[in-house]
């Protein structure tokens, strides 16, 4: 069975910042772009059943840069609707709601947590019989990244609070072990 390679899209101006980025298109910065390249020697010997990405410029230009040319975008891979909370950083909330913890409290005017999962679910419904045919690899966002994660391992998407944001620009390998969804690594340059 093939391994599930999540790709998070390369640094933009807001996630050098801590700015929530989810429905905003943001280009990549120079530096974003130099991560997403560094990427294409490490999946150059791989083949991928298919490759799919968030239609939103920051992952669509990560995986060309990355060598993912026939990447399909999808749009159940775009980031969590943050509404109200968009272009904001935790900190900023915080100040207007105090103690604020996304996982646990969620957006004003947004997507609440289940209907991310419902569109994680449904991408995961639709790559899991591709991988018979080999790896699937995925560019994407953060939150996301993280609430795909915790559903490949049939947790509660609130698990996603307990994995490390990805970084820009880097790979984090979903597989099997013995039968059972893994994490088979995280936050790899």
């Amino acid at each position: 069975m093939g391994q599930l390679v999540l790709i998070r899209h390369g640094e933009t101006a807001w996630s050098r910042t801590g700015q929530h980025a989810g429905r905003t298109d943001l280009p990549l910065t120079e530096a974003g772009e130099e991560s997403a390249r560094a990427l294409a020697p490490r999946l150059a010997d791989r083949e991928f059943a298919a490759v799919h990405t968030s239609p939103l410029t920051r992952a669509v230009r990560t995986a060309e840069l990355a060598g993912l040319s026939s990447a399909k975008p999808d749009t159940d891979l775009i980031e969590w609707d943050y509404g109200r909370y968009e272009g904001l950083t935790a900190e900023q909330i915080q100040e207007f709601r105090p103690g604020w913890e996304l996982w646990r409290d969620g957006v004003d005017g947004g997507e609440d947590l289940g209907q991310v999962t419902v569109r994680v679910d449904a991408f995961l419904g639709r790559v899991r019989p591709l991988l018979d045919r080999g790896d699937v690899a995925v560019v994407a966002h953060g939150h996301l990244s993280r609430i795909l994660t915790a559903r490949w391992l049939s947790l509660d998407a609130s698990a996603g609070r307990q994995f490390g944001h990805p970084h820009p620009g880097t790979i984090n390998t979903l597989g099997h072990e013995h039968g059972l969804p893994v994490v088979l690594g995280w936050n790899v340059p």
